[in-house]
């Protein structure tokens, strides 16, 4: 597809502008695109004041009222003193429109990734986690997703095959490798039993989480939605089985200062994990049309790309096969 075609290439920068200037805010030029592929960011200056973040969402992804309710969790963690940078509200809305677009406007935050090696900094985060979901039980999102591990699992899985992005010599090991994960996500899911779904983060990773003097923030609740806990930890956990260990004692020491955790959750760890890979393949391939994508990732869809995402899954049947973690 051509880039005259994709949605994004209208946001030509007069466009830009254009959107902070309805919005009561007078752009003074200054114009830089932050790293976002999903949706498009942005740091624009404004006259005499701070320069503040624009951020387009990425058209059709989410309905209105998925990002109305975005916005409101993000308020409802900030009124709990939660650091978590919200929307301005400006004209008595967060989420505005024009050219066929709607946006965010959000104040500059600063920071570095966390040290996730240290035990201190994981259990501040922990204690961090705890408190955002102590709020995030309170009610429910209605117009957000839950977590499906049927369609980040068997729906990545067979949108790659369908659209016949693996290699022909790949197909019959991806085919039925994927087979037997799917079978023991399910597995997973069903040991995990009756788990509460509660409001998540959704993408608690390290880009979304700044870290300053005073402490972590976070940003970025695009992917909030309905789901177990345990998606909003198990991304902190990496490296060899007692590295893992040791990394959910230092979390869960400060998380469980504000909010109980669930230990059969943890059958559903590497399962999360497997079903990310899955998912990310296909978003990669979903994505391809923007002309950022091919631009930006450009390992992927090589033979090279497939064939370690192949050997990765390999290694993640394996992963799911040990016993979970003790806490």
């Amino acid at each position: 597809m051509s880039d005259s075609l994709h949605p994004f290439a209208a946001l030509e920068p007069a466009r830009l502008l254009d959107m902070l200037e309805s919005v009561g805010l007078w752009p003074d030029g200054r114009l830089l695109a932050l790293n976002s592929y999903e949706n498009r960011v942005y740091q624009l200056g404004v006259e005499a004041a701070e320069p503040v973040i624009l951020k387009v969402y990425r058209p059709g992804r989410w309905s209105e009222a998925a990002l109305h309710e975005e916005h409101g969790f993000a308020l409802e963690l900030a009124g709990h003193d939660i650091p978590l940078v919200p929307p301005l509200t400006l004209n008595g809305r967060t989420l505005h429109g024009l050219y066929d677009f709607v946006f965010a406007v959000y104040p500059r935050r600063g920071g570095h990734a966390p040290a996730l090696d240290d035990a201190d900094t994981l259990e501040w985060l922990g204690r961090m986690l705890g408190r955002m979901h102590a709020v995030g039980e309170v009610s429910d999102f209605a117009a957000r997703p839950r977590l499906d591990p049927f369609v980040m699992g068997a729906g990545s899985r067979d949108y790659l095959l369908a659209q016949g992005w693996l290699p022909d010599h790949l197909k019959p090991a991806y085919q039925s490798l994927t087979d037997d994960l799917l079978v023991d996500i399910h597995a997973a899911f069903e040991r995990a039993g009756d788990w509460q779904a509660i409001r998540l983060h959704g993408d608690f990773h390290p880009g979304n989480i700044l870290w300053t003097d005073a402490g972590p923030h976070l940003v970025d609740l695009d992917d909030c939605r309905m789901g177990p806990a345990i998606q909003d930890l198990w991304m902190m956990l990496s490296g060899d089985r007692a590295e893992r260990t040791r990394a959910l004692g230092d979390i869960l020491v400060g998380y469980e200062d504000f909010h109980t955790f669930e230990p059969r959750e943890l059958h559903l760890l590497e399962a999360l994990r497997t079903l990310r890979m899955m998912h990310y393949a296909a978003w990669l391939a979903r994505r391809w049309d923007d002309p950022a994508f091919p631009a930006t990732f450009t390992w992927f869809n090589t033979d090279r790309y497939w064939e370690d995402h192949v050997l990765a899954l390999r290694e993640q049947a394996a992963a799911m096969q040990e016993p979970v973690l003790s806490v």
